[in-house]
């Protein structure tokens, strides 16, 4: 399965530009950079000030994929990366 903006979220997110649109601290919100780590429970982002983490539960994150955009909730992302690339493509085919 190619890596588009409809298959984001069943895909490794290390490597995308990403910027956080909404947060539930509101200092994080308009934070960019690229994604360097992801655990279960975080993104972590090199910024032109670090590496900056942020907490995937109650955010919303825009990444870049190519040309396009796509807002996906830290919600339905709160996986490790290894598992969310199983759990979403095989509920995306129980559908």
């Amino acid at each position: 399965m190619m890596r588009n903006t409809r298959t984001l979220e069943a895909h490794e997110l290390i490597g995308l530009e990403c910027e956080v649109v909404e947060s539930t601290n509101p200092l994080q919100i308009g934070l960019k950079g690229m994604v360097v780590d992801e655990t279960r429970n975080m993104l972590a982002f090199l910024t032109d000030k670090g590496v900056k983490r942020v907490q995937k539960k109650g955010a919303k994150f825009k990444f870049k994929l190519n040309d396009d955009f796509k807002i996906v909730s830290g919600d339905r992302i709160m996986y490790r990366p290894h598992e969310r690339t199983k759990k979403i493509i095989w509920r995306r085919r129980k559908w």
